[in-house]
């Protein structure tokens, strides 16, 4: 069987979840067991999201390769269980630098460069890419972006280009759109949907299959309509209802057709129904919790939840894990005081420091972790998370009372958190911290061991700064242990206090490999700590 390819555009409005469609859709065609993959085509100018600030772009999502990618690839992960990589991410600027490096080495022969053909043929080459692999019976790709942007004009080009190069059943466009309900005349209303379906049209784009977001269930005859006026079949106009949790909108998009009709428009027969076991099994204990626990998040970008994305998600998935419910409450770093952290911190049963960059908010990270250590609160510390409890072990219980972070401080006279070596001579950012994955190696008879349960790991990267080996007999002499470190490097990738109940920082971003069906050890133990630590609270 040819690879075929599935296209999901948006129209109407940014924000409907198409990312969430897709891969839900790809769940859908993997549980039939077909070999699928996701790439998400996003239009901006930066070469990746790695530059970005996330309350721009919400989290910058990293793959095992060292991708730094859009946060919509941690949905495609968590979903379909398979690791993605720098390939299924292509940006505006991606494409325009490779075809500039290209006209700079004159491999255009003197031509001039344009748009079309140049440009649109590199987007096209990177959207068939890695369908050329063999590797994968469908390659869903996602074009970021609402039709009609200026911005994403290239790729609907180039979309619309490859509709007319491959066979008719091998490409399928599917168009997310919007049903408003307008509360004050009690209707929904399909005109923005004909309005963007005519746009897609004018670009020279037919969609196969329209998707119709909505809070309010669409009646037959509106489906008509829409299949009317927008020329598609009216089975083909599927209903998106709002979710309680974007966990179950693959049994909605199943229920609904939208992988029956795919297949359809591919000419493939007897695919067997989707295996979903394990999927309805998380639900189940995701939808039917026997306790709850409140955990602090404690961070500098906490207005946009979009910016710990991952962290999120890990909760859910480890609260269902342990059958909780996890409350995931949002504490601003910088709010936290000498004063005021009982007020701010003393109802929650487990505290996470969250990662970040940048000196703002970071002395309230301190003072939390802090407070977690001597209140003997559940604590987790992810990336900045570990340093800055190492910043306060090492000022409040080693005595070092100017330790601190060259990130913070340059200066400082003892750099507990040092720039990596590797990195002093950097003068371009993008792209050039410690990014993806790397193996740490985990000591015997301790917490992470416990965690985990075997001695040797791999868990993703994406930092400057590190735990400065000067300082680690010092602290170790006081009771804070490097339980984990890199096998090659030496670099200290996890510490934890033994004679607390459970207190543990790490180097990496584990909720990056997170998935409903494999929830990570760390956030399962987390959650198992809080619960532990409000029974406790709660027997008092």
């Amino acid at each position: 069987m040819d690879t075929k390819y599935i296209f999901v555009t948006g129209g109407v409005s940014s924000s409907l979840g198409k990312g969430i469609l897709t891969a839900s859709l790809a769940k859908l065609l993997q549980a039939r067991k077909m070999r699928v993959t996701i790439q998400k085509f996003d239009p901006y100018i930066n070469i990746d999201p790695g530059t970005l600030n996330p309350y721009e772009h919400g989290e910058c999502y990293v793959t095992e390769d060292g991708a730094e990618t859009d946060l919509d690839l941690g949905h495609y992960e968590r979903f379909l269980g398979v690791y993605t990589s720098k390939a299924n991410n292509v940006t505006t600027g991606k494409v325009y630098k490779t075809v500039i490096e290209k006209e700079r080495e004159g491999a255009y022969l003197g031509k001039t460069v344009q748009v079309v053909p140049h440009i649109t043929d590199e987007i096209k080459r990177r959207m068939l890419l890695l369908g050329k692999t063999g590797k994968y019976d469908v390659v869903l790709t996602e074009i970021g972006g609402t039709v009609g942007d200026i911005e994403s004009l290239p790729f609907i080009e180039a979309e619309r280009q490859l509709h007319w190069e491959l066979p008719d059943d091998d490409i399928v466009t599917i168009h997310l759109t919007l049903i408003p309900y307008l509360r004050a005349a009690k209707e929904l209303k399909t005109k923005p949907t004909q309005h963007s379906v005519k746009q897609l049209q004018e670009y020279g784009i037919q969609p196969d299959i329209i998707v119709c977001r909505t809070e309010m269930p669409l009646f037959e005859s509106m489906k008509r309509k829409v299949a009317l006026f927008c020329n598609v079949k009216e089975n083909a106009v599927i209903e998106c209802l709002d979710s309680p949790s974007i966990y179950e909108v693959p049994l909605s998009m199943y229920k609904e057709g939208l992988d029956r009709i795919v297949l359809e428009k591919f000419g493939i027969k007897g695919a067997p129904e989707p295996d979903l076991t394990n999927w309805k099994a998380f639900l189940d204990r995701l939808n039917h919790p026997k306790y709850s626990v409140d955990i602090a998040v404690v961070g500098k970008y906490v207005e946009l939840q979009d910016a710990y994305k991952s962290i999120l998600e890990s909760f859910v998935h480890a609260g269902a894990a342990n059958l909780s419910k996890v409350n995931v409450h949002y504490v601003q770093s910088e709010e936290l005081k000498d004063g005021n952290l009982d007020e701010k911190l003393g109802c929650y049963d487990g505290i996470l420091v969250a990662p970040g960059f940048g000196e703002r908010g970071l002395e309230g990270k301190i003072r939390a972790c802090k407070y977690a250590r001597e209140k003997g609160v559940p604590f987790f510390g992810i990336c900045l998370g570990l340093q800055m409890a190492v910043i306060e072990f090492a000022r409040d219980v080693c005595g070092i009372l100017d330790a601190n972070s060259t990130e913070i401080d340059p200066g400082a006279a003892d750099p507990v958190i040092d720039l990596m070596e590797d990195q002093k001579s950097l003068t371009i950012k993008g792209g050039t911290m410690r990014l993806g994955a790397y193996k740490c190696h985990i000591e015997n008879d301790t917490l992470a061991y416990r965690i985990y349960g075997k001695q040797d790991i791999s868990e993703r990267h994406r930092h400057r700064y590190e735990f400065n080996d000067k300082y680690l007999k010092v602290i170790e002499d006081h009771g804070m242990k490097a339980s984990g470190r890199n096998p090659d490097t030496g670099l200290v990738e996890i510490v934890e206090i033994t004679s607390h109940p459970f207190f543990i920082g790490v180097q990496f971003h584990p909720e990056l490999k997170s998935t409903p069906e494999h929830p990570q050890p760390i956030f399962c133990a987390f959650v198992a700590a809080a619960l532990k630590h409000k029974g406790k609270r709660d027997a008092k």
